[in-house]
């Protein structure tokens, strides 16, 4: 009888999500500034985001329902065509950059579900730091170079970045194959077992450290929604650029690469103060750069260093949930998890959107900042030695916490 295939290593993980890095970053920037050529409104880019993120939603709550027929690696690798789908209709430009960007969402859910459920299944707890590490540092190439390149490429032609798209996912594709990363078999379930996430969602809320986990992931990816999305926006009304958006974004992904560093700094200390240094001073930032929005390139100077600050917590910011999962629960919860990234792009333009009928787009920054500093007060309910190695707890500290 042959033995079953052997786990894919840390670095097959870490690999796939450079690749997707790529896909993702080269058209990071490209897709707000589009959206703003093709209607000439942040009002009406908000909007688009808002639809995008509602649709994006609905998808991350119906993976578990075709993991009921569809093998992981199968769906995993229809999460990946729809970045091929993405790169087509971008090539096509105008307005349909709107279906391009609702199709990259899609594909992004779907495999942010296969991915992290692969994880829970196949990366012991001890090695989730190292992996969370590995993988930021390999994607640090496609999110530190990727936005400036998509931006850059526009210059010759529309659907330049979007043929870069093409060519990772289908690396991407080659390399979830090559690695044998999930399976190729349905998954066995229980009779007591639900594929739909919304029945758990009461065992997720009687659980206040996943629910609160959940809540500092949602604010950390508010946080990036407001950089990403509106820095470039922002640049050009202020009369620079429409570069500067692209550029920026490339900045402030170089930071995946003091990774390293970044978790030395971490291990000396317990993840509650972690996550909270990068919730006080993101959050902090951004306030600041709303208030000196006049002049605009010391705003998205400080808006820069807040955003190292979220790479901060992209390290550490999610492990207070992936801590707290129970492991009769890691693929129902997977998928509740995985709602923080689609309900964060449906709070972040809804707020906008209100924001801007009242406010000038520099108070963006200031209510992105003020939930960046709520969540610094949530993380301050973390257990103080969460984290903390056991044999470098103090005495009667064992527990992570109730």
């Amino acid at each position: 009888m042959s033995s079953p295939p052997a786990s894919p290593s840390l670095r097959a993980f870490a690999l796939i999500g450079g690749f997707e890095a790529i896909a993702r970053g080269v058209t990071l920037s490209v897709y707000p500034l589009v959206l703003y050529r093709a209607w000439g409104d942040a009002v009406i880019v908000s909007q688009i985001y808002f639809a995008v993120g509602l649709v994006s939603l609905f998808t991350v709550l119906t993976v578990p329902l075709l993991a009921r027929h569809v093998p992981r690696r199968w769906l995993h690798s229809l999460g990946v065509l729809l970045y091929l789908i993405a790169a087509g209709l971008g090539m096509l430009g105008g307005k349909v950059t709107a279906l391009a960007l609702l199709s990259a969402v899609m594909g992004t859910a779907i495999a942010f579900v296969c991915y992290n459920a692969n994880v829970l299944d196949q990366v012991s707890r001890d090695d989730m730091g190292r992996l969370e590490t590995l993988r930021l540092f390999y994607a640090g190439v496609g999110w530190a170079i990727g936005p400036f390149l998509g931006v850059w490429l526009l210059r010759f032609w529309h659907g330049a970045p979007f043929l870069i798209v093409a060519v990772a996912a289908l690396t991407m594709l080659a390399c979830l194959w090559g690695t044998r990363m999930g399976s190729t078999r349905l998954a066995s379930f229980t009779s007591t077992a639900s594929p739909n996430p919304l029945r758990y969602l009461p065992r997720f809320a009687a659980q206040p450290r996943l629910v609160g986990g959940w809540f500092l992931a949602v604010m950390r990816s508010c946080g990036w929604s407001v950089y990403l999305v509106y820095v470039g926006i922002f640049a050009i009304e202020g009369g620079l650029s429409e570069r500067v958006g692209g550029l920026a974004a490339s900045v402030a992904s170089c930071g995946l690469f003091f990774a390293p560093l970044m978790l030395r700094w971490m291990q000396r200390r317990s993840l509650r103060t972690a996550v909270r240094t990068g919730f006080v001073f993101s959050g902090g930032c951004f306030i600041a750069a709303s208030m000196l929005s006049t002049w605009p390139w010391a705003s998205i100077a400080l808006l820069v260093v807040g955003a190292y600050f979220l790479v901060l917590l992209d390290l550490c910011g999610g492990l207070p949930f992936l801590m707290a999962v129970k492991p009769s629960e890691r693929s129902e919860m997977s998928a509740v998890y995985s709602t923080f990234r689609d309900v964060a792009n449906i709070l972040t333009p809804g707020a906008v959107w209100l924001v801007l009928q009242a406010g000038p787009l520099a108070a963006v920054f200031a209510v992105g900042g003020a939930g960046l500093l709520a969540a610094w007060l949530v993380a301050g309910r973390l257990h103080p030695q969460l984290g903390v190695p056991p044999a470098q707890r103090p005495r009667g500290t064992g527990s992570l916490g109730r």
